[in-house]
């Protein structure tokens, strides 16, 4: 089983419609694919493969959140008083919890006299899974507004993804942007990352972030460079960091006017556009990826990194 995490440091750059060209493509090769939306809080893979429905939903609980019992409770406040969290707050003449705010520290439970508090589980999002119309696996979750803990979602949602799985399967991962912790849970435990940057220097900048955490992993990594004609000095620039960091630069995909519209029409590219520019570059990248798979040791053994380096900031 191999997890390929498909990342970058900044948001919409493209992670999502390489991810869904990835486990389309090869799971027409006659590959064994599980697709991962390993975004918990703004997750839209499904949408890019037009799956609209979940054969498989189920309640996230995971921590505590305090609740008043109003049949003993007597407003007497001491619990909102005790409150560090500021979690409890009257409305209309009655305390209750703010569940969003609260953190389940059982500080009110202790200092209630009427014993009228009490604690369960919080339900922090869904987990869901289903066949797409494709016929390979997608797993993915929602996080409820307000709720923390993104990272450990995003844990669950790959345990999932690897029980669906078959020793030979492939596991796409499309992962959160940024470097926090939703992105930490995607890349934890994968074997390569596919970071996707644009040309322009907040994507540089973040660039080296997120390669300065796939290099914490240990992790080898491989480079798609977005929109590449848009700005070509940065375009070279973005091949120049690659060069001199052992990544294996995989391809540049050209500005297309057809991949937002396969996204309004909740198609993946290739299917939708399968002439376009950007999709000739997309399946020439994933044929790329593919022969990676089939020399998968002698890849991963060339260019893994050696050692990890403390990410330095950039003057750019």
């Amino acid at each position: 089983m191999i997890e390929l995490a498909v990342a970058s440091g900044k948001g919409g750059v493209g992670k999502s419609t390489l991810s869904a060209t990835l486990a389309l493509y090869l799971h027409r090769k006659g590959w064994s694919i599980v697709a991962a939306d390993a975004d918990a809080e703004a997750p839209n893979l499904h949408l890019v493969l037009g799956n609209t429905e979940w054969s498989n939903e189920k309640e996230y609980e995971e921590g505590f959140v305090a609740e008043i019992l109003r049949d003993k409770c007597t407003d007497c406040g001491l619990c909102a008083d005790a409150c560090s969290y500021n979690a409890i707050e009257l409305v209309d003449g009655h305390y209750r919890v703010n569940q969003v705010v609260c953190e389940g520290c059982v500080t009110c439970i202790l200092v209630c006299p009427e014993k009228a508090i009490r604690r369960r589980r919080s339900t922090r999002g869904k987990l869901r899974w289903t066949t797409t119309s494709y016929g390979f696996p997608l797993v993915g979750a929602r996080l409820y507004a307000g709720r923390p803990n993104s990272g450990k979602i995003v844990t669950e949602v790959k345990n999932i993804a690897r029980s669906l799985a078959s020793d030979s399967s492939v596991i796409i991962l499309d992962s959160a942007a940024g470097i926090g912790c939703q992105v930490i849970s995607s890349l934890a435990g994968a074997h390569a990352a596919i970071l996707v940057a644009e040309p322009t220097p907040a994507s540089l900048s973040d660039l080296k972030r997120i390669h300065a955490l796939t290099r914490h992993f240990m992790m080898p990594a491989m480079l798609v460079i977005n929109k590449y004609d848009v700005n070509p000095e940065y375009s070279e620039r973005l091949a120049e960091y690659a060069g001199e960091n052992n990544i294996h630069l995989l391809g540049k995909i050209p500005y297309d006017d057809a991949v937002p519209r396969s996204m309004a029409e909740a198609q993946p590219l290739i299917e939708a556009y399968p002439d376009s520019p950007a999709s000739k570059a997309l399946l020439e990248i994933a044929g790329k990826i593919e022969n990676i798979l089939r020399n998968w040791a002698s890849w991963f053994v060339k260019h893994r990194p050696r050692k990890p380096e403390p990410y330095k900031p950039s003057n750019n």
